[in-house]
């Protein structure tokens, strides 16, 4: 039989351990929320890749980079491939920040420690090589995960990033007004709300437009980035 060299036999037995490791402690590793006590909440988007359509929801972002709103992206590999040009202007814009979303957007939980290092690490690895950018957010593929994945990302140097107020801005059963009363009415101080922005959402604008106008000013919140809400403790506007 042909010997492995010593570390990569290492970093095997490494990922079979993970696969070992108790749920309870690492499962609180999971960001869900900011602090309740600060005045904004992070307006999020994933980027997932599409069959049909351009996958990049350009009203949308015509809007939040018209107004400066910051928002935190969730890209997968497999779609800053085919989107090379929107990669590197929302990597320019200094109200955006920029975190991955696994390689193919596969279902995590289905494969084992090292598939999914290799799924979580693929766009990491594409914004650093081609980008020469640190990604250090991390939101799993349809927002599945268990303690494998969570212990992947930490041992990969990742913040776990999920939400606690999802949109169901891909429904195209749910119109504008059902989307925004699901949202207002769960919005609080520290929420992460989960949107679209590769056009599955067809009424994600409309709703993005209403509710930072209206629902947060009269709320007397703001949008952030995730890294701007997780750093904000003040309750002072």
């Amino acid at each position: 039989m042909k010997r492995r060299p010593l570390r990569a036999l290492l970093g095997f037995l490494s990922l079979m351990a993970l696969e070992l490791m108790p749920s309870p402690s690492i499962f609180a590793q999971v960001i869900t929320t900011g602090s309740p006590t600060c005045p904004g909440v992070a307006l999020t988007f994933d980027l997932c890749p599409v069959r049909k359509g351009s996958g990049y929801d350009q009203p949308l972002m015509d809007y939040l980079i018209t107004h400066r709103i910051p928002a935190t992206f969730f890209m997968s590999g497999k779609w800053m491939v085919k989107h090379d040009t929107e990669v590197d202007h929302l990597l320019s814009l200094e109200f955006f920040e920029v975190g991955t979303h696994g390689e193919v957007h596969a279902h995590l939980p289905m494969h084992d420690a090292e598939e999914q290092r290799t799924e979580i690490l693929g766009p990491v690895k594409l914004l650093q090589e081609r980008y020469n950018h640190d990604a250090t957010l991390f939101r799993p593929p349809y927002g599945e995960y268990n303690d494998v994945t969570v212990a992947v990302v930490n041992m990969l140097g990742l913040q776990f990033i999920q939400w606690n107020i999802e949109s169901g801005d891909p429904d195209p059963t749910l119109s504008a007004e059902q989307i925004l009363t699901r949202v207002a009415k769960r919005t609080k101080p520290g929420s992460i709300i989960v949107f679209h922005a590769n056009g599955k959402g067809k009424q994600t604008r409309r709703v993005i437009e209403h509710l930072t106008r209206e629902i947060l000013p009269a709320k007397k919140l703001r949008p952030m980035t995730v890294s701007e809400l997780l750093e904000c403790q003040s309750s002072t506007p």
